[in-house]
């Protein structure tokens, strides 16, 4: 067995660099999928066939495709190699959007944006950052990657007004597959090969964990809430880019409202995060910012006659967005049983996708038939029914996830191993997979015992 130091080394180089370039390659992909977003209403008016419902459409639809070949690449990655999948799925979301930027009709749009979609490497790259990370350092490469994907998300809501602008919204399609062909090439020269791939229970979902996680009530309500969440994302910006238009605001100039928004949410949610964290109030923080997207979502359906008024309600409704976003896979991670968090997080990104489907549909739907009031009518009412299933949402327990590396054991001797780890203080929960020669833990960090977990994992070499 592989003896545990009782100080880890620390991220090597190697390490540092597999993250970096993998976040990239993650947000260059976001970037490409979200552009559009704040700008693809107004574009739409202008294409042949197009409807409300099929503007709505075309701006959801690469979520469904998302969420239906996102796992199964995932599989695939596991069979055929990582970067062979990558490949594959870069390949599919440049094509669609070379589609996508070649059309003239609202159909040419769907089909591009559901090829988009179906480019779905999500789990594939994440697959791969762990091949590439040892597991007592892959918490921080995941939230490295975590904390480009949100940085990649405003960066796109700014960029796509100002690009459209520019070169239209044809030229941010062509942008976006330049963007997939760059990072092919990232991939292929920037990030290293595995010396071996095989399943990381925390970091992919596993087909044998499915059942589990599925049927777990309190799963459920968390992949509701982001189903929701960018159920109400989707929706909102199918109404808001023309009510701005509406209240007397050129689209290039659109940046101006979003920029003062994204920037002061980003500020906001700082001190919520470390109150529902270090001072133990997530519950508390995460009703809040659910409420707030009620009164919010309330707002834009009375108050979107004027641009100073949607800046104002934009300014909450992304500081609640951005917290709930932040605080969502936290709660992911803390109530997952420790060797199904990669099948947890990997059914969460599912519904996230599904929840951006539904709103872009809904919301042109909704909107072809009673104008921007429907569409934030329905908004508020998705609001509150989350808020209602939030609500008996149990409190969490305020554990982390943790990796050991425990070499090569056989099945009872990780089964002795488990219940020792589990009698350390600060250990709720311990699961060893002979098969992997990994422990996983849940833990309270502020009662571990490191030391002797460590010096367990040594003694038992």
């Amino acid at each position: 067995m592989k003896v545990a130091s009782l100080t880890p080394e620390p991220i090597s180089a190697d390490e540092r660099r597999a993250s970096f370039w993998l976040a990239g390659v993650f947000s260059l992909r976001m970037l490409g999928l979200f552009m559009i977003l704040p700008v693809f209403a107004l574009y739409a008016e202008h294409l042949r066939g197009n409807t409300p419902t099929l503007a709505g459409l075309a701006i959801g639809i690469y979520g469904f495709s998302q969420a239906l070949f996102q796992i199964p690449f995932g599989f695939l990655s596991d069979r055929y190699g990582r970067k062979r999948i990558i490949y594959l799925g870069l390949v599919i979301f440049a094509l669609g959007s070379v589609v996508a930027a070649l059309a003239d009709s609202i159909w040419g749009v769907i089909l591009g944006r559901a090829l988009q979609g179906g480019g779905a490497v999500s789990a594939a790259v994440m697959a791969l950052a762990a091949d590439l990370t040892r597991e007592e350092h892959r918490i921080k490469v995941m939230a490295v990657i975590g904390i480009t994907i949100g940085l990649s998300f405003a960066a796109s809501m700014i960029l796509g007004p100002v690009l459209n602008g520019w070169i239209g919204v044809p030229g941010i399609f062509w942008l976006t597959a330049l963007l997939a062909l760059l990072s092919i090439a990232v991939m292929r020269f920037l990030v290293p090969d595995p010396l071996s791939s095989r399943i990381h229970r925390d970091a992919e979902p596993v087909a044998s964990q499915f059942d589990r996680v599925l049927f777990d009530g309190q799963l459920l309500r968390l992949n509701f809430g982001i189903f929701t969440l960018h159920l109400l994302l989707t929706a909102t910006f199918v109404a808001v880019p023309l009510a701005l238009r509406d209240a007397g605001l050129a689209s290039h100039q659109h940046w101006e409202v979003y920029l003062p928004a994204l920037l002061f949410s980003m500020g906001a949610m700082v001190p919520f995060i470390i109150l529902a964290e270090k001072y133990r109030r997530l519950k508390a923080v995460f009703l809040g910012a659910v409420l707030t997207l009620v009164l919010t979502e309330f707002g834009l359906l009375n108050l979107h006659d004027s641009v100073l008024q949607i800046t104002l309600l934009l300014l909450v409704f992304f500081s609640a967005f951005n917290l709930l976003e932040a605080t969502l896979p936290s709660l992911i991670a803390k109530m997952a049983p420790p060797d199904a968090k990669g099948t947890a997080m990997g059914i969460y990104s599912s519904s996230q996708f599904l929840g951006a489907f539904a709103g872009g549909a809904m919301g042109g739907w909704l909107r072809g038939l009673f104008d921007l009031k429907g569409v934030f009518a329905f908004t508020t009412l998705g609001a509150l029914v989350w808020l209602a299933v939030a609500w008996t949402m149990a409190n969490p327990r305020y554990l982390s996830s943790y990796l050991l590396n425990v070499g090569d054991l056989d099945e009872a001797a990780a089964q002795v191993l488990a219940r020792r780890l589990g009698e350390i203080r600060g250990v709720a929960e311990a699961v060893v997979v002979a098969a992997e020669g990994v422990a996983y833990l849940k833990v309270d960090r502020g009662a571990l015992d490191e030391v002797a977990l460590h010096e367990l994992i040594a003694a038992a070499s």
